[in-house]
């Protein structure tokens, strides 16, 4: 089996075990529907970079609770069974994969779901769209990476709380600062450079879990 069969094999597992563990994919989308719903009946439709605000701060949540549980539901005795089927370079390629194409699936719906209770503010929609995809690329990396420090330790939520949050919280920044160029017709200088940085910041991270997850996949 070559590198990318490989690959797509541990993927296609991580999707298997998804589908069969209905309630916590059910559970999630719940969360967004539910967090939604309760600020339409406290706020209505609130202001642009209110609802910029609340739309980032929610994702952040769907992915600790969507992405973040990819490492902490391994046991130890299915670890050494990936660890003599493959490298740990497929094992987080397949796991940052696959919680990057699920991140999307829920960026996507909670667009759709705030949109359609707290109304669409967006002159320009496309252009946050794609922000947000590429946000929630992003956040998955990060917490993908961080859930698998986290496994190794006894506290596993504790851990992705102290670890999480600081590291996290410039890239929110940025992400509510870059999406709320979408809010006026006016074209802001640098916003392009601004994604770029976005999509640099992906592939940093990327480049840490490949070169870091080596050393936690042997211990």
């Amino acid at each position: 089996m070559n590198n990318f069969s490989l690959i797509l094999a541990l993927l296609k597992k991580d999707i298997l075990l998804e589908t069969r563990q209905q309630y916590s994919f059910y559970g999630v989308l719940l969360y967004i529907a539910s967090s939604t719903f309760v600020v339409y009946l406290t706020m209505g439709q609130p202001e642009d970079k209110v609802w910029n605000g609340l739309f980032w701060v929610l994702q952040l949540f769907i992915c600790i609770n969507a992405v973040a549980k990819s490492f902490l539901q391994e046991n130890r005795g299915r670890m050494l069974y990936y660890y003599s089927l493959s490298s740990p370079l497929h094992f987080v390629l397949a796991k940052l994969l696959f919680n990057a194409i699920l991140m999307l699936f829920m960026t996507l719906l909670s667009i759709g779901i705030f949109s359609l209770l707290l109304g669409n503010p967006t002159v320009r929609f496309m252009e946050f769209v794609l922000v947000s995809l590429l946000g929630g690329i992003s956040l998955s990396m990060v917490f993908t990476f961080l859930a698998a420090i986290a496994a190794k330790a006894q506290q596993q939520a504790a851990m992705m709380a102290i670890m999480g949050f600081p590291i996290i919280i410039p890239q929110l920044l940025l992400l509510t600062k870059v999406s709320g160029a979408a809010f006026t017709s006016a074209i802001q200088n640098g916003w392009w450079q601004m994604v770029a940085l976005l999509f640099v910041l992906d592939l940093l991270v990327l480049a840490l879990a490949v070169i870091l997850f080596p050393f936690l996949w042997k211990d």
